[in-house]
């Protein structure tokens, strides 16, 4: 950067109504200094470029030029024409440093940091800054919503990814199911053992006996426990095959083989995003040594002038921009990764939100099977109770008395007084 004019001279050349030479433009410092910048050679001057200066052979802005080639920053993707400090004649006073040198970028690229945090390699705002996210799927409490940070463990050492979280729910939905068929199993057992003692039971002897009205209930009573049992083991081949089979199957084995390729898919997108960062990060460390060594160079200008510093700070100036493109380019990579498995988690995590809400249905549907079944067979069990209930409505004491006394009776002669 030449020295800075006095402000004499700065009131000349700013009230100067004469155009600036081609590829020159001005710009207000901060302190409100007017200062010109060739967005061709990238020369950066205090004093007002004359017309007889010579017109700039290059085109006043290459499309893949970078903002960053002397420290600017900026998170637009429209690229303005980089600022590099020209070679200075003094060393400029700290009031009328220019915004093109290292010391504003900085502080613009602390400015852009902190609208937004990095965290695990995923580039979220931060609370308050940009405007406000709305939900992709309000008032859903959707899967595509809640799960983009990763969540710690309860130790605190580890983090689990938020599409992890949504795999264990399906995993986890998966054990839930196969505990169920095994504790419809495990009733169908119940149901089994109970069928095959009530067969049992109703081939007993005992009391077989009696007579008479009473008698014939009590036969309806143990033939009853019979139709009983053929009812509850009926019902047990149906809690089989409508209830447990269909639980135990739903989604067999390559249901997991799926879920690993949606977690390979994404862990992979992750992994791409990783890397992306890494290179961004380097990227970003070499435009900061590359900007820390064009201000060395340009302050050993300062201190002697030669051929050889200017031809040095020519080729510091040159790796900067290039440090600058790397790192634009990087970032660009890193945002199309990043949109890449934004797109890939919001699609995988509703198949995933489809998946649970067909597992809960399929539950639901055989569940509801179980209790018609139970209901049918209480109707059943009802069934085989009432020609018993009827039976023993017309129990009659009096007529099992008759018939018994008609079958066992020894006569009907009564005894009567001996004469003397």
């Amino acid at each position: 950067m030449k020295s800075a004019p006095t402000s004499s001279a700065a009131s000349r050349e700013e009230t100067d109504s004469q155009p600036l030479p081609p590829g020159w433009k001005s710009y207000t410092s901060p302190e409100g200094l007017r200062y010109y910048v060739n967005s061709c050679n990238k020369e950066t001057t205090w004093r007002r470029p004359s017309l007889s200066a010579e017109a700039p052979q290059r085109p006043l802005a290459r499309q893949n030029s970078s903002p960053y080639a002397n420290g600017c920053h900026s998170t637009t993707k429209t690229r303005q024409p980089a600022m590099t400090t020209d070679v200075a004649l003094r060393k400029p006073t700290m009031n009328k440093q220019p915004p093109g040198s290292v010391s504003p970028a900085k502080r613009q690229i602390k400015e852009v940091k902190e609208t937004k945090t990095t965290i695990n390699c995923v580039t979220f705002p931060l609370p308050g800054e940009g405007p406000e996210q709305q939900l992709l799927k309000p008032e859903e409490w959707s899967y595509c919503d809640y799960f983009w940070t990763d969540k710690k463990d309860p130790q605190g050492t580890t983090s689990v990814a938020g599409f992890e979280v949504l795999l264990q729910k399906q995993l986890k939905g998966k054990q839930m199911q196969k505990e169920m068929s095994e504790f419809i199993h495990e009733r169908i057992k119940i149901e089994e053992e109970y069928a095959k003692n009530l067969s049992k039971l109703s081939l007993s002897p005992l009391a077989a006996q009696e007579e008479g009205t009473l008698g014939e209930a009590w036969t309806q009573l143990k033939k009853s426990l019979h139709d009983e049992a053929e009812v509850h083991l009926k019902f047990s081949n149906k809690l089989h095959s409508e209830v447990e089979k269909p639980l135990l199957t739903f989604r067999g084995d390559n249901f997991k083989k799926d879920l690993k390729k949606y977690d390979h898919h994404i862990a992979d997108l992750r992994k791409q995003l990783a890397s992306r960062y890494a290179s961004v990060e380097k990227a970003r460390k070499a435009l900061a040594d590359r900007q820390k060594d064009l201000e060395v160079k340009t302050q050993q200008l300062e201190i002697k002038l030669s051929n050889k510093t200017e031809e040095d700070i020519k080729k510091a100036r040159r790796k900067s921009t290039q440090a600058g493109d790397d790192l634009m380019r990087c970032v660009d990579l890193y945002n199309q990764t990043q949109s890449k498995w934004f797109e890939e988690m919001v699609t995988t995590s509703m198949e995933l939100e489809k998946l649970e809400v067909e597992r809960i249905e399929w539950i639901q549907q055989h569940l509801r099977q179980y209790t018609t079944l139970r209901h049918e067979t209480d109707m059943f069990n009802q069934s085989t109770v009432e020609p018993v209930d009827q039976l023993l409505q017309n129990v009659d004491p009096a007529k099992d008395r008759e018939l018994w006394v008609k079958e066992n009776k020894t006569g009907e002669v009564r005894p009567v007084d001996m004469d003397i």
